[in-house]
């Protein structure tokens, strides 16, 4: 984790000190801005931030029911994950197989843990409301498309535009910057 990252991660678990346990962090960003490394070293440096809490990590990666499925992510988070455990009812989100272009197994969330949960489409009015904290990662086009083709190579490539057209549609409706409690500039974190 780099300098930058550790300042950006110190700020979020001091936007956490007045929160109840466990909570729920929010990271958003387009694809290959940085939110899967900032939230990796969240989730890294918890329990000497938050000694004796528990933290589980979800990347939406693991649910987006394949290349067109930003919004269906983004629902099944809210629907399967933070409205049940905001309501105090068992949580739990589904696997997407992306070899076999199928869903998988079902996980259960465990309510007695902090949660991470980090993907383009996570942040929005409704899943801030159900959230601690929202976190944005903001970085320019070229850069974030630059670091995800090196990250996964040609096969996220012949995606890319794909992807991105509806990371667009989502920011555009959402605003999800704007919801926000911290914009990172993903230029502070490493590639």
């Amino acid at each position: 984790m780099s300098a930058d990252e550790a300042g950006t991660a110190l700020l979020v678990f001091a936007l956490l000190v007045a929160t109840p346990a466990p909570p729920v962090v929010l990271i958003d960003g387009g694809s290959g801005s940085g939110k899967t490394t900032l939230a990796a070293g969240l989730v890294a440096d918890w329990a000497t931030q938050r000694p004796g809490e528990k933290v589980e990590l979800i990347r939406l990666d693991d649910l987006y029911p394949g290349w067109d499925g930003l919004e269906a992510g983004s629902r099944h988070v809210v629907d399967r994950v933070l409205a049940p455990r905001a309501d105090g009812r068992p949580a739990a989100w589904r696997r997407w197989d992306w070899t076999t272009g199928a869903p998988a197994g079902w996980h259960a969330v465990d309510s007695a843990a902090a949660v991470v949960i980090e993907g383009s489409g996570v942040l929005h009015r409704i899943s801030r409301g159900l959230a601690s904290l929202g976190v944005w990662v903001e970085l320019d086009a070229s850069t974030r498309k630059r670091r995800a083709i090196s990250r996964d190579g040609d096969d996220y490539a012949r995606h890319w535009d794909r992807w991105a057209a509806q990371e667009a549609r989502f920011a555009a409706r959402e605003h999800p910057e704007q919801v926000a409690d911290l914009v990172v500039d993903g230029r502070s974190i490493a590639e």
